[in-house]
């Protein structure tokens, strides 16, 4: 199979995964076979971030434990921004806007966030954040909750305009694993004071 046909397997796979979450009634449950699915996608897959050489001894992301009070529910504020650029080495340059604020999570977490539109054929949402974990705890550069170009999409906000941002399911992008993949980071706008101490982490020495 080329690599194409790969990926395109890959994206398939990530999104059975996040329509078995969308669908599911036990966060919790849901949250472990996230878990579950990507450790082993990332172990076994030719499209895994993970180097070839690693994939049979690496165990599978590190996570924290799950944390109920971190799945929030939040109003949604429309917003018009000018498109910002973000380069994507050899991809070149992703542009996108901000389309929706947050509002209920500063109380909880230091700060709001604000839900990006990527620009160009059928677009698509994306949620990158940095908190006060991220360069200790988790990855420097911050973290995805949603990106459903490739799949990752826990739902849609409902029509009263609320939108359940559950981050046990943040994780790192590509380029946290691997120098071959450059990826768009969070915005300063996006950047919150609290720590998100649930999802991704890095590994704990033992």
């Amino acid at each position: 199979m080329n690599d194409t046909l790969q990926l395109w397997e890959w994206r398939e796979k990530i999104a059975d995964l996040y329509n078995e979450i969308r669908s599911g009634k036990d966060a919790t449950a849901a949250w472990r076979l996230w878990c579950d699915t990507r450790s082993a996608m990332f172990r076994t897959h030719s499209q895994s971030p993970i180097e070839a050489a690693d994939r049979k001894a690496y165990e599978g992301p590190t996570t924290f434990p799950y944390d109920p009070s971190l799945r929030i529910m939040v109003q949604l504020a429309p917003v018009t921004q000018r498109p910002i650029s973000v380069a994507t080495g050899a991809d070149g340059e992703l542009s996108m806007h901000a389309f929706a604020r947050t509002i209920g999570l500063d109380a909880r977490l230091g700060g709001e966030l604000s839900l990006y539109w990527i620009e160009g054929y059928g677009g698509g949402v994306f949620l990158p954040f940095a908190d006060a974990t991220s360069g200790s705890e988790t990855y420097g550069g911050g973290r995805y909750l949603l990106d459903t170009i490739k799949g990752a999409d826990l739902g849609v906000a409902r029509s009263d305009g609320t939108l359940v941002l559950d981050f046990n399911f943040s994780y790192f992008p590509s380029c946290a694993y691997s120098s071959s993949y450059v990826c768009p980071l969070a915005p300063s706008d996006n950047r919150l004071k609290g720590s998100v101490r649930a999802g991704e982490r890095l590994p704990v020495s033992r």
